[in-house]
């Protein structure tokens, strides 16, 4: 019972965060099932992979009916980043446990400060909100963050919100609202991969743990979509990048200490 409750807690705080910025949410999860819930880091970045897979496609369900998803980009985005899923997943099962907890700090670390600095630059560039460079240029850079995000997805169970949001409002020009929208159907795509990759040689699933998580991730990701509204985005993304330093600092301490 306790660790049902905990699981709906962890899933409740994730959903919040997920509908709010579209992204995010996957790479709080894997801290909280390792930490809270006793998970093993591999299982819990492939935990983290249905938990955050589930709750992207329904809110989708709720965005596209607001209009928001660019289905196109987001199919291609997620398309691209098919194989270096491929690649992530297969590096994951060789990896040792300590050594992934330390990458994954590490990409905590780099998210909250390159969330910091693209928020910096959004803050000066939003007002124009459009495209620069040529057509080449950008799609270099959106194959780039494609695979960059497939990659993430299958080493480390994270859905990559905080790479596609900044590349979907910076590179493309989208609204923050449309890039919120279609980074969720790009992670429920390159988790469904990783997923699925994963099961061939990962049968066993807590379920105790999992369902109640994603039931309460599911329910608490539609008021994150109306705390988007009410907050001013700038300040929900330096207030999220800051927890993602701090949680960055926490993990690598204890994984540290824990070598010795």
């Amino acid at each position: 019972m306790t660790a049902v409750l905990l699981a709906l807690f962890c899933g409740a705080v994730i959903g919040v965060v997920l509908g709010a910025l579209g992204g995010g949410g996957s790479i709080l999860a894997v801290p909280a099932l390792v930490y809270v819930l006793g998970e093993s880091a591999r299982d819990a970045t492939t935990a983290s992979l249905v938990i955050v897979g589930v709750a992207s496609a329904l809110s989708v369900v709720g965005y596209h009916r607001d209009r928001l998803v660019r289905w196109d980009v987001g199919i291609a985005f997620g398309v691209v980043g098919i194989a270096a899923s491929f690649a992530g997943t297969a590096l994951n099962r060789g990896i040792p446990e300590p050594a992934l907890l330390s990458v994954f700090a590490i990409v905590m670390a780099a998210s909250g400060v390159a969330m910091l600095l693209r928020q910096g630059a959004a803050d000066r560039d939003t007002a124009s909100s459009a495209p620069t460079g040529g057509r080449g240029h950008i799609a270099i850079q959106v194959v780039g963050a494609g695979l960059l995000v497939g990659f993430l997805t299958g080493l480390l169970g994270v859905g990559g919100g905080f790479v596609i949001v900044p590349a979907l409002v910076l590179i493309l020009g989208f609204s923050l609202p449309a890039a919120t929208a279609t980074s969720l159907l790009i992670i429920a795509l390159n988790a469904a991969v990783s997923l699925g990759v994963r099961a061939v040689d990962h049968p066993a699933f807590d379920w105790s743990v999992i369902v109640p998580f994603t039931v309460a991730t599911v329910a608490t990701s539609y008021l994150g979509r109306r705390l988007a509204r009410r907050v001013s985005p700038p300040t929900l993304t330096r207030a999220f990048a800051v927890l993602l330093l701090l949680l960055s600092l926490g993990i690598g301490t204890q994984t540290a200490l824990a070598a010795f």
